[in-house]
Protein backbone atom coordinates (compact mmCIF):
# COMPACT_ATOMS: atom_id res chain seq x y z
CA UNK A 1 0.00 0.00 0.00
CA UNK A 2 1.22 3.48 -0.85
CA UNK A 3 1.71 6.03 1.87
CA UNK A 4 1.20 9.77 1.90
CA UNK A 5 1.56 12.74 4.17
CA UNK A 6 -1.29 13.30 6.56
CA UNK A 7 -1.47 16.83 7.93
CA UNK A 8 -3.55 17.66 10.99
CA UNK A 9 -3.44 21.46 11.38
CA UNK A 10 -5.09 21.26 14.81
CA UNK A 11 -1.88 19.71 16.18
CA UNK A 12 0.44 22.28 14.56
CA UNK A 13 2.14 24.72 16.95
CA UNK A 14 3.88 26.72 14.23
CA UNK A 15 7.37 25.65 15.35
CA UNK A 16 8.53 25.40 11.70
CA UNK A 17 10.61 22.29 12.37
CA UNK A 18 9.04 20.76 9.25
CA UNK A 19 10.26 23.63 7.07
CA UNK A 20 13.76 23.45 8.53
CA UNK A 21 13.96 19.67 8.13
CA UNK A 22 12.72 19.88 4.53
CA UNK A 23 15.21 22.55 3.50
CA UNK A 24 18.06 20.70 5.17
CA UNK A 25 17.10 17.39 3.55
CA UNK A 26 17.00 18.90 0.06
CA UNK A 27 19.65 21.63 0.18
CA UNK A 28 21.85 20.97 3.21
CA UNK A 29 20.87 24.33 4.68
CA UNK A 30 18.40 25.38 7.36
CA UNK A 31 16.49 27.88 5.25
CA UNK A 32 12.67 27.89 5.31
CA UNK A 33 12.66 29.80 2.01
CA UNK A 34 14.05 26.65 0.39
CA UNK A 35 11.48 24.30 1.94
CA UNK A 36 8.70 22.72 -0.11
CA UNK A 37 6.47 22.42 2.93
CA UNK A 38 5.15 25.69 4.30
CA UNK A 39 3.29 26.61 7.45
CA UNK A 40 0.49 29.10 6.93
CA UNK A 41 -0.23 31.32 9.91
CA UNK A 42 -3.73 32.51 10.75
CA UNK A 43 -2.54 35.51 12.78
CA UNK A 44 -5.94 36.61 14.11
CA UNK A 45 -6.79 33.14 15.32
CA UNK A 46 -3.38 31.98 16.53
CA UNK A 47 -3.60 28.87 14.35
CA UNK A 48 -1.16 27.27 11.94
CA UNK A 49 -1.61 24.96 8.98
CA UNK A 50 1.24 23.10 7.26
CA UNK A 51 0.71 22.51 3.55
CA UNK A 52 2.61 20.87 0.72
CA UNK A 53 1.97 18.86 -2.42
CA UNK A 54 -0.86 16.35 -2.01
CA UNK A 55 0.55 14.07 -4.75
CA UNK A 56 -2.73 14.20 -6.69
CA UNK A 57 -3.77 11.05 -8.53
CA UNK A 58 -4.48 13.15 -11.61
CA UNK A 59 -1.61 15.59 -11.20
CA UNK A 60 -2.34 18.73 -13.18
CA UNK A 61 1.26 19.86 -12.78
CA UNK A 62 2.47 16.70 -14.47
CA UNK A 63 -0.02 16.98 -17.32
CA UNK A 64 0.87 20.63 -17.91
CA UNK A 65 4.64 20.13 -18.09
CA UNK A 66 5.67 20.64 -21.73
CA UNK A 67 8.97 18.74 -21.34
CA UNK A 68 7.73 15.78 -19.23
CA UNK A 69 9.97 16.77 -16.32
CA UNK A 70 7.49 15.47 -13.74
CA UNK A 71 7.31 11.71 -13.36
CA UNK A 72 5.87 9.30 -10.82
CA UNK A 73 8.25 7.57 -8.42
CA UNK A 74 7.08 3.96 -8.61
CA UNK A 75 8.08 3.19 -5.01
CA UNK A 76 6.39 6.16 -3.31
CA UNK A 77 3.84 7.42 -5.83
CA UNK A 78 5.31 10.91 -5.50
CA UNK A 79 5.29 13.21 -8.48
CA UNK A 80 8.98 14.10 -8.82
CA UNK A 81 10.56 16.94 -10.77
CA UNK A 82 13.66 16.00 -12.78
CA UNK A 83 16.08 18.92 -12.51
CA UNK A 84 17.86 17.78 -15.66
CA UNK A 85 14.63 18.01 -17.69
CA UNK A 86 12.95 21.03 -16.06
CA UNK A 87 13.40 24.21 -18.08
CA UNK A 88 11.90 26.48 -15.42
CA UNK A 89 8.96 27.61 -17.57
CA UNK A 90 6.59 27.59 -14.54
CA UNK A 91 3.62 26.17 -16.48
CA UNK A 92 3.17 23.52 -13.79
CA UNK A 93 2.95 26.20 -11.08
CA UNK A 94 0.01 27.73 -12.90
CA UNK A 95 -1.67 24.35 -13.36
CA UNK A 96 -1.50 23.33 -9.68
CA UNK A 97 -4.82 24.26 -8.05
CA UNK A 98 -3.25 24.17 -4.57
CA UNK A 99 -0.19 26.33 -5.22
CA UNK A 100 2.19 23.70 -3.89
CA UNK A 101 4.65 23.51 -6.77
CA UNK A 102 6.86 26.57 -6.85
CA UNK A 103 9.65 28.18 -8.80
CA UNK A 104 12.99 28.33 -7.00
CA UNK A 105 15.03 31.45 -7.66
CA UNK A 106 18.01 29.56 -6.24
CA UNK A 107 17.96 26.89 -8.96
CA UNK A 108 15.88 28.36 -11.78
CA UNK A 109 13.75 25.20 -11.68
CA UNK A 110 10.49 24.24 -10.01
CA UNK A 111 10.40 22.46 -6.67
CA UNK A 112 7.76 20.33 -4.99
CA UNK A 113 7.47 17.64 -2.38
CA UNK A 114 9.01 14.34 -3.43
CA UNK A 115 8.21 12.56 -0.13
CA UNK A 116 11.98 12.38 0.50
CA UNK A 117 12.11 9.04 -1.27
CA UNK A 118 9.72 7.45 1.22
CA UNK A 119 11.03 8.90 4.49
CA UNK A 120 9.66 12.46 4.68
CA UNK A 121 11.93 14.66 6.80
CA UNK A 122 9.01 16.93 7.73
CA UNK A 123 7.08 14.07 9.33
CA UNK A 124 10.15 12.84 11.21
CA UNK A 125 10.86 16.34 12.54
CA UNK A 126 7.32 17.24 13.63
CA UNK A 127 7.25 17.16 17.45
CA UNK A 128 3.44 17.11 17.72
CA UNK A 129 2.58 14.57 14.99
CA UNK A 130 0.77 17.27 13.02
CA UNK A 131 2.51 15.71 10.01
CA UNK A 132 2.59 11.95 9.70
CA UNK A 133 3.35 9.54 6.89
CA UNK A 134 0.48 7.06 6.76
CA UNK A 135 -1.43 4.74 4.45
CA UNK A 136 -2.74 6.77 1.51
CA UNK A 137 -6.33 5.72 2.23
CA UNK A 138 -6.32 8.06 5.25
CA UNK A 139 -5.38 11.19 3.30
CA UNK A 140 -6.28 13.02 0.14
CA UNK A 141 -8.62 15.56 -1.36
CA UNK A 142 -11.75 14.40 0.50
CA UNK A 143 -9.93 14.88 3.82
CA UNK A 144 -8.76 18.33 2.74
CA UNK A 145 -12.33 19.32 1.92
CA UNK A 146 -13.59 18.01 5.28
CA UNK A 147 -10.89 19.93 7.14
CA UNK A 148 -11.67 23.11 5.22
CA UNK A 149 -15.39 22.72 5.93
CA UNK A 150 -14.67 22.51 9.67
CA UNK A 151 -12.67 25.75 9.48
CA UNK A 152 -15.24 27.60 7.38
CA UNK A 153 -17.76 28.42 10.15
CA UNK A 154 -14.98 29.90 12.32
CA UNK A 155 -13.68 31.99 9.42
CA UNK A 156 -17.19 33.22 8.56
CA UNK A 157 -17.85 34.14 12.20
CA UNK A 158 -14.56 36.07 12.40
CA UNK A 159 -15.46 38.02 9.26
CA UNK A 160 -18.81 39.07 10.73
Amino acid sequence: MQKSLNIDPVKCTGCLQCELACSFEHTGTFNPARSVIKVFTFHHEGRFAPYTCTQCDEAWCQRACPVDAITVDAATGAKVVSDSKCVGCKVCTIACPFGTINYSHFTGKVIKCDLCGGDPACASACPTAAITYTDADWTGYDRMQASAAKSLPAAEAAAS
